[in-house]
Protein backbone atom coordinates (compact mmCIF):
# COMPACT_ATOMS: atom_id res chain seq x y z
CA UNK A 1 0.00 0.00 0.00
CA UNK A 2 1.12 3.39 -1.15
CA UNK A 3 0.92 6.84 0.13
CA UNK A 4 -0.99 9.12 -2.30
CA UNK A 5 -0.20 12.88 -2.74
CA UNK A 6 -2.31 15.24 -4.48
CA UNK A 7 -0.14 17.12 -6.67
CA UNK A 8 -1.17 18.99 -10.39
CA UNK A 9 -1.93 16.57 -12.91
CA UNK A 10 -2.70 17.23 -16.27
CA UNK A 11 -6.57 17.59 -16.92
CA UNK A 12 -7.36 15.39 -19.59
CA UNK A 13 -10.42 13.64 -19.44
CA UNK A 14 -11.53 11.08 -17.18
CA UNK A 15 -12.55 7.17 -19.16
CA UNK A 16 -16.26 7.22 -19.43
CA UNK A 17 -15.99 3.32 -19.94
CA UNK A 18 -13.76 3.22 -16.14
CA UNK A 19 -14.45 -0.14 -13.92
CA UNK A 20 -15.86 0.53 -10.58
CA UNK A 21 -16.46 4.33 -10.55
CA UNK A 22 -18.32 5.77 -7.76
CA UNK A 23 -18.68 9.34 -6.27
CA UNK A 24 -15.60 10.51 -4.35
CA UNK A 25 -15.04 11.52 -0.69
CA UNK A 26 -14.92 15.25 -1.85
CA UNK A 27 -18.31 15.11 -4.10
CA UNK A 28 -19.97 13.86 -0.81
CA UNK A 29 -18.49 16.95 1.02
CA UNK A 30 -20.13 19.09 -1.96
CA UNK A 31 -23.06 17.33 -1.93
CA UNK A 32 -23.46 18.42 2.02
CA UNK A 33 -24.09 22.07 0.91
CA UNK A 34 -26.88 21.51 -0.57
CA UNK A 35 -28.53 19.89 2.55
CA UNK A 36 -28.59 23.03 4.01
CA UNK A 37 -30.26 24.68 0.28
CA UNK A 38 -32.68 22.42 0.38
CA UNK A 39 -33.23 22.32 3.92
CA UNK A 40 -33.77 26.10 3.99
CA UNK A 41 -35.82 26.14 0.75
CA UNK A 42 -38.07 23.73 2.52
CA UNK A 43 -38.60 25.94 5.44
CA UNK A 44 -39.12 28.94 3.93
CA UNK A 45 -41.68 27.40 1.26
CA UNK A 46 -43.38 25.98 4.34
CA UNK A 47 -43.63 29.09 6.28
CA UNK A 48 -44.92 31.07 2.92
CA UNK A 49 -47.56 28.33 2.65
CA UNK A 50 -48.75 28.47 6.42
CA UNK A 51 -48.65 31.87 5.74
CA UNK A 52 -51.25 31.81 2.97
CA UNK A 53 -48.70 33.30 0.26
CA UNK A 54 -49.16 31.15 -1.76
CA UNK A 55 -48.04 32.18 -5.19
CA UNK A 56 -45.41 34.02 -3.55
CA UNK A 57 -43.97 31.17 -2.08
CA UNK A 58 -44.39 29.45 -5.06
CA UNK A 59 -42.86 31.67 -7.50
CA UNK A 60 -39.68 32.01 -4.45
CA UNK A 61 -39.61 27.98 -4.11
CA UNK A 62 -39.11 27.57 -8.10
CA UNK A 63 -36.47 30.01 -8.19
CA UNK A 64 -34.54 28.81 -5.02
CA UNK A 65 -34.66 25.35 -6.46
CA UNK A 66 -33.38 25.76 -10.10
CA UNK A 67 -30.21 27.92 -8.84
CA UNK A 68 -29.58 24.84 -6.34
CA UNK A 69 -30.06 21.91 -8.59
CA UNK A 70 -28.49 23.59 -11.71
CA UNK A 71 -25.66 24.70 -9.96
CA UNK A 72 -25.17 20.80 -8.67
CA UNK A 73 -25.78 19.77 -12.00
CA UNK A 74 -23.08 21.93 -13.83
CA UNK A 75 -20.65 20.55 -10.88
CA UNK A 76 -21.37 16.65 -10.77
CA UNK A 77 -21.00 16.43 -15.04
CA UNK A 78 -18.15 18.27 -15.18
CA UNK A 79 -16.13 16.24 -12.00
CA UNK A 80 -17.86 12.94 -13.96
CA UNK A 81 -15.61 14.06 -16.39
CA UNK A 82 -12.37 15.71 -15.21
CA UNK A 83 -11.88 15.06 -11.71
CA UNK A 84 -8.25 14.79 -11.21
CA UNK A 85 -8.48 15.13 -7.41
CA UNK A 86 -5.46 17.36 -6.75
CA UNK A 87 -4.74 20.02 -4.87
CA UNK A 88 -5.85 22.64 -7.51
CA UNK A 89 -9.02 20.58 -7.89
CA UNK A 90 -9.97 20.74 -4.66
CA UNK A 91 -9.24 24.25 -3.53
CA UNK A 92 -11.47 25.26 -7.21
CA UNK A 93 -14.35 22.61 -5.46
CA UNK A 94 -13.94 24.40 -1.73
CA UNK A 95 -14.88 27.73 -3.97
CA UNK A 96 -17.52 26.44 -5.38
CA UNK A 97 -18.75 25.54 -1.89
CA UNK A 98 -18.38 28.68 -0.47
CA UNK A 99 -20.86 29.68 -3.20
CA UNK A 100 -23.50 27.39 -2.43
CA UNK A 101 -23.01 28.69 1.27
CA UNK A 102 -24.24 32.21 -0.14
CA UNK A 103 -26.59 31.18 -2.39
CA UNK A 104 -28.35 29.29 0.70
CA UNK A 105 -27.96 32.57 2.90
CA UNK A 106 -30.02 34.16 -0.10
CA UNK A 107 -32.65 32.01 -0.17
CA UNK A 108 -34.59 33.74 2.76
CA UNK A 109 -34.51 37.49 1.01
CA UNK A 110 -35.96 36.07 -1.84
CA UNK A 111 -39.30 34.71 -0.16
CA UNK A 112 -39.36 37.54 2.13
CA UNK A 113 -39.03 40.24 -0.72
CA UNK A 114 -41.48 38.21 -2.88
CA UNK A 115 -44.16 37.59 -0.47
CA UNK A 116 -43.77 41.70 0.47
CA UNK A 117 -44.12 42.75 -3.28
CA UNK A 118 -41.60 45.35 -4.67
CA UNK A 119 -38.36 44.37 -6.27
CA UNK A 120 -36.95 41.13 -5.71
CA UNK A 121 -33.95 41.00 -3.48
CA UNK A 122 -32.06 38.31 -5.02
CA UNK A 123 -28.54 40.00 -4.46
CA UNK A 124 -27.01 37.36 -1.67
CA UNK A 125 -28.90 34.32 -4.20
CA UNK A 126 -27.49 35.71 -7.08
CA UNK A 127 -24.05 36.34 -5.94
CA UNK A 128 -23.63 32.69 -4.74
CA UNK A 129 -24.68 31.01 -7.96
CA UNK A 130 -22.07 34.01 -9.33
CA UNK A 131 -19.31 32.53 -6.98
CA UNK A 132 -20.16 29.32 -8.02
CA UNK A 133 -20.29 30.25 -11.72
CA UNK A 134 -16.47 31.34 -11.23
CA UNK A 135 -15.26 28.34 -9.91
CA UNK A 136 -16.71 26.30 -12.60
CA UNK A 137 -15.40 28.79 -15.46
CA UNK A 138 -11.93 28.21 -13.60
CA UNK A 139 -12.35 24.16 -13.87
CA UNK A 140 -13.15 24.45 -17.79
CA UNK A 141 -10.12 26.65 -18.88
CA UNK A 142 -8.39 24.62 -17.14
CA UNK A 143 -9.62 21.37 -18.97
CA UNK A 144 -9.32 23.28 -21.94
CA UNK A 145 -5.48 23.48 -21.34
CA UNK A 146 -5.16 19.83 -20.55
CA UNK A 147 -7.71 18.48 -22.65
CA UNK A 148 -6.48 19.43 -26.39
CA UNK A 149 -8.74 16.66 -28.05
CA UNK A 150 -11.81 18.33 -26.10
CA UNK A 151 -10.86 21.85 -25.89
CA UNK A 152 -13.47 23.50 -28.32
CA UNK A 153 -16.16 21.61 -26.15
CA UNK A 154 -14.53 22.86 -23.14
CA UNK A 155 -13.97 26.52 -24.18
CA UNK A 156 -17.78 26.82 -25.49
CA UNK A 157 -18.37 25.79 -21.86
CA UNK A 158 -16.21 28.18 -20.12
CA UNK A 159 -17.19 31.43 -22.39
CA UNK A 160 -20.57 30.68 -22.89
CA UNK A 161 -20.88 30.18 -18.83
CA UNK A 162 -18.95 33.85 -18.29
CA UNK A 163 -21.42 35.32 -20.65
CA UNK A 164 -24.60 34.26 -19.24
CA UNK A 165 -23.14 35.66 -15.81
CA UNK A 166 -22.91 39.00 -17.29
CA UNK A 167 -27.19 38.77 -16.93
CA UNK A 168 -27.10 37.17 -13.79
CA UNK A 169 -24.88 40.30 -12.15
CA UNK A 170 -27.10 43.11 -13.69
CA UNK A 171 -30.13 41.17 -12.32
CA UNK A 172 -27.94 42.00 -8.95
CA UNK A 173 -28.68 45.82 -9.46
CA UNK A 174 -31.80 45.95 -11.73
CA UNK A 175 -33.79 46.18 -8.73
CA UNK A 176 -36.81 45.21 -11.42
CA UNK A 177 -40.41 44.08 -10.46
CA UNK A 178 -41.53 40.73 -9.82
CA UNK A 179 -42.77 40.31 -13.68
CA UNK A 180 -39.69 41.89 -14.97
CA UNK A 181 -37.43 39.87 -13.00
CA UNK A 182 -39.00 36.56 -13.74
CA UNK A 183 -39.25 37.28 -17.61
CA UNK A 184 -35.30 38.26 -17.44
CA UNK A 185 -34.70 34.84 -15.53
CA UNK A 186 -36.79 32.63 -17.80
CA UNK A 187 -34.18 34.13 -20.71
CA UNK A 188 -31.17 33.63 -18.23
CA UNK A 189 -32.38 29.94 -17.25
CA UNK A 190 -33.17 29.26 -21.40
CA UNK A 191 -29.29 30.78 -21.80
CA UNK A 192 -28.55 28.49 -19.05
CA UNK A 193 -30.03 24.63 -20.42
CA UNK A 194 -28.61 25.57 -23.64
CA UNK A 195 -24.99 25.61 -22.88
CA UNK A 196 -24.66 21.86 -22.40
CA UNK A 197 -26.37 21.30 -25.51
CA UNK A 198 -24.30 23.35 -27.63
CA UNK A 199 -20.94 22.23 -25.65
CA UNK A 200 -21.87 18.37 -25.90
CA UNK A 201 -22.22 18.62 -29.63
CA UNK A 202 -18.53 20.13 -29.83
CA UNK A 203 -16.19 17.22 -31.14
CA UNK A 204 -18.59 14.40 -29.29
CA UNK A 205 -18.47 16.64 -25.69
CA UNK A 206 -17.12 15.03 -22.50
CA UNK A 207 -15.98 12.02 -21.02
CA UNK A 208 -18.31 11.94 -18.39
CA UNK A 209 -19.30 8.25 -17.07
CA UNK A 210 -23.31 7.22 -16.83
CA UNK A 211 -22.59 4.78 -14.26
CA UNK A 212 -20.98 7.76 -11.96
CA UNK A 213 -23.75 10.63 -13.16
CA UNK A 214 -26.72 8.02 -11.91
CA UNK A 215 -24.93 6.67 -8.85
CA UNK A 216 -24.57 11.08 -8.34
CA UNK A 217 -28.35 11.73 -9.05
CA UNK A 218 -29.29 8.93 -6.53
CA UNK A 219 -26.92 10.34 -3.79
CA UNK A 220 -28.94 14.01 -4.92
CA UNK A 221 -32.26 12.23 -4.67
CA UNK A 222 -31.43 10.66 -1.77
CA UNK A 223 -30.83 14.29 0.22
CA UNK A 224 -33.89 15.78 -0.74
CA UNK A 225 -35.60 12.89 0.68
CA UNK A 226 -33.54 13.22 3.92
CA UNK A 227 -34.46 16.85 4.20
CA UNK A 228 -38.19 15.45 4.50
CA UNK A 229 -37.54 13.17 7.43
CA UNK A 230 -35.15 15.97 9.20
CA UNK A 231 -37.71 18.82 9.07
CA UNK A 232 -40.84 16.95 9.55
CA UNK A 233 -39.28 15.53 12.71
CA UNK A 234 -37.39 18.74 13.70
CA UNK A 235 -40.85 20.67 13.52
CA UNK A 236 -42.95 17.91 15.38
CA UNK A 237 -40.52 18.22 18.45
CA UNK A 238 -42.13 21.40 18.90
CA UNK A 239 -45.80 20.07 18.54
CA UNK A 240 -44.83 16.94 21.13
CA UNK A 241 -43.11 19.18 24.04
CA UNK A 242 -46.32 21.40 23.76
CA UNK A 243 -48.86 19.20 23.38
CA UNK A 244 -47.72 15.23 23.90
CA UNK A 245 -47.98 12.44 21.74
CA UNK A 246 -51.34 12.88 20.18
CA UNK A 247 -52.69 10.67 17.43
CA UNK A 248 -52.62 12.78 14.97
CA UNK A 249 -49.01 13.78 15.58
CA UNK A 250 -47.83 9.34 15.20
CA UNK A 251 -49.93 9.72 12.42
CA UNK A 252 -47.91 12.34 10.40
CA UNK A 253 -44.59 10.90 11.60
CA UNK A 254 -45.30 7.79 10.19
CA UNK A 255 -46.69 9.89 7.31
CA UNK A 256 -43.10 11.09 6.72
CA UNK A 257 -41.25 8.09 7.10
CA UNK A 258 -43.66 5.93 4.87
CA UNK A 259 -44.19 8.91 1.89
CA UNK A 260 -39.91 8.99 2.20
CA UNK A 261 -39.46 5.30 2.45
CA UNK A 262 -42.23 4.79 -0.86
CA UNK A 263 -40.33 7.36 -2.61
CA UNK A 264 -36.84 6.05 -2.51
CA UNK A 265 -38.10 2.63 -3.25
CA UNK A 266 -39.75 4.21 -6.55
CA UNK A 267 -36.66 6.74 -7.36
CA UNK A 268 -34.35 3.50 -7.12
CA UNK A 269 -36.92 0.97 -9.54
CA UNK A 270 -35.34 2.16 -12.62
CA UNK A 271 -31.96 1.11 -13.66
CA UNK A 272 -31.03 4.25 -15.41
CA UNK A 273 -27.14 3.77 -15.04
CA UNK A 274 -27.31 0.92 -17.92
CA UNK A 275 -30.05 2.49 -20.01
CA UNK A 276 -27.80 6.04 -20.17
CA UNK A 277 -24.63 4.08 -20.64
CA UNK A 278 -26.07 2.38 -23.69
CA UNK A 279 -27.98 5.31 -25.29
CA UNK A 280 -25.85 8.50 -23.73
CA UNK A 281 -28.15 10.69 -25.72
CA UNK A 282 -30.28 10.08 -23.80
CA UNK A 283 -28.20 12.38 -21.11
CA UNK A 284 -30.15 15.60 -21.66
CA UNK A 285 -33.50 14.59 -20.51
CA UNK A 286 -31.70 12.53 -17.58
CA UNK A 287 -29.99 15.77 -16.86
CA UNK A 288 -32.72 18.04 -17.02
CA UNK A 289 -35.59 16.64 -15.82
CA UNK A 290 -34.75 15.95 -12.11
CA UNK A 291 -34.09 19.26 -11.69
CA UNK A 292 -38.08 19.04 -11.54
CA UNK A 293 -38.26 15.94 -9.93
CA UNK A 294 -36.32 16.85 -7.16
CA UNK A 295 -38.05 19.86 -6.41
CA UNK A 296 -41.00 17.99 -5.89
CA UNK A 297 -39.03 15.76 -3.32
CA UNK A 298 -38.14 19.03 -1.26
CA UNK A 299 -41.76 20.27 -2.03
CA UNK A 300 -43.03 16.78 -0.32
CA UNK A 301 -41.03 17.70 2.76
CA UNK A 302 -42.24 21.37 2.62
CA UNK A 303 -45.67 19.78 2.79
CA UNK A 304 -44.99 17.63 5.34
CA UNK A 305 -43.67 20.92 7.53
CA UNK A 306 -46.85 22.62 6.60
CA UNK A 307 -49.13 19.57 8.90
CA UNK A 308 -46.59 19.71 11.61
CA UNK A 309 -47.43 24.04 11.53
CA UNK A 310 -51.14 22.75 11.15
CA UNK A 311 -51.08 20.76 14.37
CA UNK A 312 -49.51 23.05 16.24
CA UNK A 313 -51.95 25.69 15.20
CA UNK A 314 -49.69 28.22 13.45
CA UNK A 315 -50.90 27.99 9.73
CA UNK A 316 -53.25 29.65 7.93
CA UNK A 317 -54.18 26.58 5.43
CA UNK A 318 -57.13 24.38 6.30
CA UNK A 319 -57.31 20.78 6.79
CA UNK A 320 -57.85 20.35 2.83
CA UNK A 321 -55.15 23.29 1.84
CA UNK A 322 -52.62 21.24 4.46
CA UNK A 323 -53.22 17.79 2.21
CA UNK A 324 -52.87 19.40 -0.98
CA UNK A 325 -49.65 20.33 -0.40
CA UNK A 326 -48.32 17.27 0.28
CA UNK A 327 -50.74 15.26 -2.16
CA UNK A 328 -49.41 17.69 -5.13
CA UNK A 329 -45.78 17.41 -4.76
CA UNK A 330 -45.71 13.55 -4.41
CA UNK A 331 -48.26 13.28 -7.65
CA UNK A 332 -45.58 15.47 -9.57
CA UNK A 333 -42.75 13.20 -8.43
CA UNK A 334 -44.50 9.89 -9.34
CA UNK A 335 -45.39 11.41 -12.82
CA UNK A 336 -41.87 12.02 -13.36
CA UNK A 337 -40.07 9.14 -12.36
CA UNK A 338 -42.63 7.66 -14.97
CA UNK A 339 -42.11 10.15 -17.68
CA UNK A 340 -38.03 9.89 -17.33
CA UNK A 341 -38.60 5.83 -17.41
CA UNK A 342 -40.87 6.61 -20.58
CA UNK A 343 -38.40 8.84 -21.97
CA UNK A 344 -35.19 6.47 -21.36
CA UNK A 345 -36.78 3.26 -22.58
CA UNK A 346 -38.40 5.23 -25.52
CA UNK A 347 -41.74 3.43 -25.23
CA UNK A 348 -44.73 3.67 -23.28
CA UNK A 349 -46.79 0.58 -20.78
CA UNK A 350 -49.94 0.02 -20.17
CA UNK A 351 -49.96 -1.30 -16.95
CA UNK A 352 -47.50 1.47 -16.25
CA UNK A 353 -50.18 3.93 -17.29
CA UNK A 354 -52.75 1.48 -15.27
CA UNK A 355 -50.77 2.56 -12.25
CA UNK A 356 -50.37 5.90 -12.70
CA UNK A 357 -54.62 5.88 -12.43
CA UNK A 358 -54.54 3.91 -9.38
CA UNK A 359 -51.71 6.65 -7.66
CA UNK A 360 -53.89 9.49 -8.84
CA UNK A 361 -57.18 7.58 -7.27
CA UNK A 362 -55.30 7.50 -3.95
CA UNK A 363 -53.89 10.76 -3.76
CA UNK A 364 -57.85 11.83 -4.60
CA UNK A 365 -59.36 9.91 -2.22
CA UNK A 366 -57.03 11.43 0.46
CA UNK A 367 -58.68 14.90 -0.84
CA UNK A 368 -62.09 14.02 -0.97
CA UNK A 369 -61.47 12.63 2.90
CA UNK A 370 -60.21 16.02 3.79
CA UNK A 371 -63.52 17.55 1.99
CA UNK A 372 -65.29 14.96 4.12
CA UNK A 373 -63.96 16.31 7.47
CA UNK A 374 -62.16 13.67 8.24
CA UNK A 375 -58.55 14.45 10.19
CA UNK A 376 -56.06 15.80 8.03
CA UNK A 377 -53.33 13.39 9.63
CA UNK A 378 -55.45 10.18 8.73
CA UNK A 379 -55.61 11.83 5.26
CA UNK A 380 -51.82 12.09 5.18
CA UNK A 381 -51.51 8.37 5.89
CA UNK A 382 -53.78 7.58 3.26
CA UNK A 383 -51.84 9.59 0.59
CA UNK A 384 -48.50 7.68 2.12
CA UNK A 385 -50.15 4.88 0.53
CA UNK A 386 -49.80 6.16 -3.55
CA UNK A 387 -46.01 5.58 -4.19
CA UNK A 388 -46.60 2.22 -2.07
CA UNK A 389 -48.84 1.40 -6.15
CA UNK A 390 -46.08 1.93 -7.72
CA UNK A 391 -43.76 -0.14 -5.68
CA UNK A 392 -46.23 -3.65 -5.09
CA UNK A 393 -46.96 -3.46 -9.01
CA UNK A 394 -43.37 -3.48 -9.98
CA UNK A 395 -42.81 -6.66 -7.13
CA UNK A 396 -45.59 -8.30 -8.35
CA UNK A 397 -45.93 -7.74 -12.23
CA UNK A 398 -44.38 -4.54 -13.31
CA UNK A 399 -40.55 -5.90 -13.31
CA UNK A 400 -41.51 -8.25 -16.10
CA UNK A 401 -42.49 -5.55 -18.36
CA UNK A 402 -39.72 -3.00 -17.40
CA UNK A 403 -36.97 -6.74 -18.51
CA UNK A 404 -38.80 -6.34 -22.04
CA UNK A 405 -38.38 -2.94 -22.43
CA UNK A 406 -34.97 -2.85 -21.41
CA UNK A 407 -34.11 -6.05 -23.47
CA UNK A 408 -35.38 -3.85 -26.26
CA UNK A 409 -33.78 -0.88 -25.87
CA UNK A 410 -30.41 -2.24 -24.25
CA UNK A 411 -29.68 -3.94 -27.77
CA UNK A 412 -31.50 -1.65 -30.09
Amino acid sequence: MSAYTHRVRVMSGRDPHEQHRVATPLELLFDLTFVVGFGTAASEFAHALTGGHIRAGLIAFTFAIFAICWAWINFTWFASAYDTDDWVYRVTTMVQMVGVVILTLGIPPVFASIEHGGYVDNTVLVAGYVVMRVGLVAQWLRAAAGDPARRRACLTYAISVSVVQIGWIALIFAHTSLVVTLVWCGVLILLEISVPVLAERQVGGTPWHAHHISERYGLMAIIALGEGVVGTVATLSAVVQEQGWTTDAVLVAIAGIGLTFGMWWVYFIVPTADLLHAHREQSFWFGYLPIFLFGSIVATGAGLHVAAYYLEGHSELGSVGTVFSVVIPVGLFVCLVFLIYSLMVRGTDWFHLLLLVLTAAVLVAAVLLALAGVSMALCLLVATSAPMVTVVGYELVGHRHMADALARRLVG
